[in-house]
């Protein structure tokens, strides 16, 4: 290997890295390996037993203060690398850390809120398939409570400001599970993903409580105003609105700012793009069947 061809390439590298300012940053940048670190912490406080190491015989209370002061340490690190990575101010790191420090307390106050709406998500699968036998295998299992651990989390600590983390770990579900979640998206109790796959949930999508969804549905914009520089305008409201009890069977594209009424039953790879009022059933025509007989009720073109 030519030494002075190896210099080129490593320098060539090292240049296109500094994007967005990262050169001047001096906060380091977020660990996946550590966020997916972090998740696991997480599955295991919510569900002891289920995930992470526990001796459930004894010292339980002990067990998960433990763990929350590892989370507490790992997590503030890392959301004080991201408002570090978006900070004005990248010499006044001091700054960062107490922001990280503060919100990462007021995350872990939370943690039992987050849990009692994951104990209805659990609930919704056990009660929603007639596969589930158990709610334990619910909890191990489905890839419907995988994902919504991750977006529960990450909505929190979207709705409190912190950059790049909330995305990364609705991503780590979307990679483990096929279900893709923005963590924008405002989702009620009583959620259920049945087998999943494919499932796309956008940034402004508000669902309401007790709704049910099928593999491949997309809940996706219709299109995107643009600015006066011609690129997409970010953070309005381009989603659907899902009110509460609706079911959507696998393959439904549901687009833009739509209401889906309360109540209604969408069915498979329909295609919707205006309001559905409430208790509605919607379906695609039933699929006709014709057979021909020895040329019986062909048509030539020039006939």
């Amino acid at each position: 290997m030519a030494e002075k061809g190896l210099h080129r390439v490593v320098r060539e590298l090292v240049e296109e890295i500094f994007i967005e300012g990262v050169k001047e940053r001096e906060g380091g940048f977020v660990s996946v390996d550590v966020l997916k670190e972090i998740v696991e912490l997480l599955r295991g406080v919510f569900f002891p037993g289920y995930f992470g190491s526990f001796n459930l015989s004894s010292g339980l209370t002990h067990q998960i203060e433990s763990k929350l002061e590892v989370l507490y340490k790992l997590l503030s690190e890392q959301v004080r690398r991201s408002f570090c990575f978006e900070c004005l101010e990248p010499k006044n790191c001091d700054l960062c850390t107490l922001k990280a420090q503060k919100v990462t307390w007021r995350f872990i106050t939370l943690l039992p809120q987050i849990k009692k709406v994951l104990l209805t998500d659990v609930e919704a699968a056990y009660l929603g398939d007639p596969a589930a036998k158990n709610r334990s295998e619910v909890i191990f299992c489905y890839p419907s409570l995988r994902a919504l651990i991750n977006y529960r989390v990450a909505h929190v600590l979207y709705q409190f400001g912190i950059p790049l983390i909330p995305r990364i770990l609705t991503e780590i579900a979307h990679s483990e599970t096929g279900i893709d979640i923005h963590p924008g998206a405002q989702i009620g109790t009583h959620f259920f993903m049945d087998h999943g796959t494919g499932i796309v949930i956008g940034e402004t999508t508000i669902i309401g409580n007790r709704v049910r969804i099928y593999q491949g549905v997309t809940l996706g914009a219709k299109s995107f105003p643009l600015d006066e520089n011609g690129n997409p305008v970010k953070g309005i409201p381009r989603h659907p609105i899902v009110e509460d009890d609706v079911i959507i069977y696998a393959g439904a594209t549901i687009l833009g700012r739509i209401r889906i009424g309360r109540g209604s039953i969408i069915g498979g790879n329909v295609w919707i793009t205006e309001d559905v009022p409430p208790g509605s059933k919607v379906f695609k025509n039933r699929v006709r069947y014709e057979s021909y007989s020895e040329g019986g009720n062909i048509r030539c073109e020039d006939e």
